[in-house]
């Protein structure tokens, strides 16, 4: 089914992406519309360094020096990253976020005392693939999301995910985590997410605006080490009570364990042998 019957007003894939309507790259700091300050959330001194998403790679299990024969040790992938998107975003891309900006504004002269400019909660806007993704500053996502569960014109109301990603060890920010966000009202997704140092890898808790996020988040504390901040039970959901370390993270061991098969003993990747 095409992406325009699923979801009416979606942009076809590629709108304000990766290079952006008016042709800007990942280096170029000349973004002055709504949505298009490039800088991540917590990098508030270095307000034209977009937020890295990507790095290149090399091989599938990242060994090197023991000879992986598992066939993938030749991979070699390119970094890629999408830039911040311009205005127009196309389809109901903008009119989620003016919307947005909108009931914040409204909030501030409610007197709210977490009310905040669109700009200031969301410092990035990128458009990819046909998606939208926002992100965001930590310290304002609970009122974001707030608004966009709440305010009618945009009732996202589900929390469908939280998970998150670590772009390994050289990438600013190596660690985000990932919300997954779905307006069942009008059929539109939208995607949050906060970048965060591995050092100092705190995100304030949804659980009091989507409950859902419950064990997503147990989850990402799990594999990720994501600290939630005000998560009413953040222990572990996959791994033992006592298990060192979250699984996931780039810097974990790759350990693995040998494969018996027809009687042959495969070692795992990191024990092979180099065949020249």
């Amino acid at each position: 089914m095409p992406d325009d019957e699923k979801q009416p007003g979606v942009p076809a894939t590629g709108t304000g992406g990766a290079s952006g309507p008016t042709g800007a790259t990942a280096g170029s700091s000349e973004h002055t519309e709504r949505g298009a300050v490039a800088f991540s959330p917590t990098e508030q001194d270095r307000p034209h360094a977009p937020a890295v998403t990507g790095r290149a790679r090399e091989g599938m299990f990242g060994i090197s020096g023991s000879g992986d024969t598992s066939g993938f040790g030749g991979l070699r992938l390119p970094a890629y990253a999408p830039a911040p998107a311009e205005r127009p975003y196309g389809g109901w891309f903008d009119e989620v976020v003016d919307e947005t900006a909108a009931a914040l504004e409204e909030g501030a002269a409610r007197g709210e005392s977490d009310a905040v400019a669109f700009e200031t909660a969301v410092p990035q806007v990128t458009v990819d693939r046909g998606e939208m993704t926002w992100y965001v500053a930590r310290e304002h996502l609970p009122a974001l999301a707030r608004t966009l569960r709440d305010d009618p014109a945009l009732r996202f109301e589900f929390c469908s995910g939280v998970s998150g990603v670590d772009y390994g060890e050289g990438v600013p920010q190596q660690l985000h985590s990932v919300v997954q966000l779905l307006s069942m009202t009008y059929r539109r997704r939208l995607r949050l997410e906060v970048c965060l140092d591995l050092d100092d890898a705190h995100c304030p808790s949804l659980v009091p605006v989507y409950p859902t996020a419950d064990w997503h988040e147990r989850e990402t504390w799990d594999m990720f080490g994501i600290v939630y901040d005000g998560h009413p039970s953040l222990t572990r959901i996959l791994m033992p009570d006592d298990w060192n370390g979250h699984p996931q993270l780039k810097s974990y061991p790759l350990g693995g364990i040998p494969v018996e098969y027809k009687g042959a003993e495969i070692p795992p990747p990191d024990q092979r042998r180099a065949y020249t």
